[in-house]
C-alpha cells in the first residue's frame, strides 16, 4: 500500500497527534527516523 502510495504523490506531510513531524519528498519523508519510529515500529 505504502509503494502505490509513493507512485502517485510529489509531496508528503506527515502527522503525529496533529502536529507535522516531516514534509517533503515522499523517498525522503519515508526514510525519517521520526516517521518509521511512529508509522513502521521501529525502535527509536
Amino acid at each position: 500500500m505504502v509503494h502505490a502510495l509513493l507512485a502517485v504523490v510529489q509531496r508528503l506531510v506527515v502527522l503525529n497527534f496533529g502536529k507535522v513531524v516531516a514534509q517533503g519528498v515522499p523517498t525522503e519523508v519515508m526514510r525519517s527516523r521520526e516517521v518509521e519510529t511512529i508509522y513502521m515500529g521501529v525502535p527509536a
